[in-house]
């Protein structure tokens, strides 16, 4: 465990939990929460851990994780809202997590996630309304982003005639790569449930479905508060009954239009043609893109450490982000 867990701004790294079968992503720490009389659950915690270029920084964010959780765990009610797929996510409670103590419940209060058991499907469901990232790029080559043609003429960031769904495979480590529609629908095809009786291509058509249809929602409700939703990444995954089969109901798993997983850039200083201001880890990048000019690192591990005043404005505009999308 974090020996400063215990103090309320304290930052949480890594955490060291009595339950089985951890595991460690970029960001979160994730466990696996055996039940008695049914599936076992998962725990993800999202810690203060910041990684930038693929890498994972030594420095940590103080209270990143617990604003990403109240961020993903608020648009999860508002997608429920929506009636259009269910979700994992159980509670956001430590006393619902068996084997704890109250140390343990402290380091993980405000930034846990207690989820249903599921089988990831092995595609990323990335939404674009604007051209950026990787989109932008490919679009400079091909005119066109994961095979979905586009118009002619169009400027870094500029807003899409409508919202386009690029899927992605998902990368243990390193970026994920951008795939077209048939190429995602034959990756399905493999990862299908024996309990499922469609195809590939019906589930990935559905899903697409459901993905613009949050991703449209999402971004209504962030222009009434002044953000611009870029685009976004979700990701879903088959159920598993109590006996611990896998089912054919699929879920909306994982964090949803958070500033980790979405582009969410500020309305009233949007211009086309440029790269955006973000709610992210923007002033991360743009120290570290400082470093690797000055030759000073070069993107590979270990990652420098963060200045304070980098790590504090990164905190801000997370909590900007929050503040703007629900207060």
């Amino acid at each position: 465990m974090n020996s400063s867990a215990t103090a309320p701004n304290a930052a949480i790294y890594r955490t060291d939990l009595p339950l089985p079968d951890r595991r460690q992503g970029k960001v979160r720490d994730i466990y696996r929460v055996p039940t008695e009389g049914g599936a076992d659950r998962v725990l993800i915690i999202a810690t203060d851990r910041v990684s930038a270029f693929d890498v994972v920084l030594p420095t940590a964010v103080p209270g990143k994780g617990k604003l990403l959780t109240d961020i993903s765990t608020r648009w999860f009610e508002f997608v429920r809202g929506m009636n259009i797929i269910p979700d994992h996510l159980v509670s956001t409670d430590p006393a619902d997590v068996p084997g704890l103590n109250q140390q343990h419940q402290s380091e993980i209060n405000g930034r846990m996630m207690l989820g249903k058991a599921a089988r990831v499907i092995p595609v990323e469901f990335v939404v674009r309304g604007y051209l950026a990232g990787s989109g932008w790029k490919e679009y400079q080559h091909s005119q066109s982003v994961c095979g979905v043609a586009l118009p002619g003429g169009l400027k870094q960031c500029d807003q899409l005639p409508q919202p386009i769904f690029t899927p992605a495979t998902k990368a243990e480590q390193g970026h994920d790569e951008n795939i077209d529609f048939d190429t995602a629908c034959e990756v399905l095809d493999r990862a299908l449930p024996e309990s499922d009786t469609r195809t590939g291509r019906e589930v990935m058509e559905h899903l697409r479905d459901v993905s613009i249809r949050i991703y449209n929602a999402g971004a209504d409700h962030a222009r009434t508060r002044g953000i611009i939703l870029a685009d976004t990444k979700f990701e879903f995954g088959y159920a598993i009954d109590d006996t611990g089969n896998v089912t054919d109901e699929i879920l909306l798993i994982d964090e949803i239009l958070t500033p980790d997983s979405s582009r969410f850039w500020p309305a009233d200083d949007y211009q086309p043609g440029r790269d955006q201001d973000s709610f992210d880890k923007q002033y991360v990048r743009n120290y570290l893109q400082e470093l690797v000019q000055a030759n000073t690192w070069d993107k590979t591990p270990p990652g420098p450490a963060l200045p304070d005043d980098v790590v504090r404005n990164t905190l801000a505009r997370y909590e900007e982000a929050r503040q703007r999308l629900f207060n």
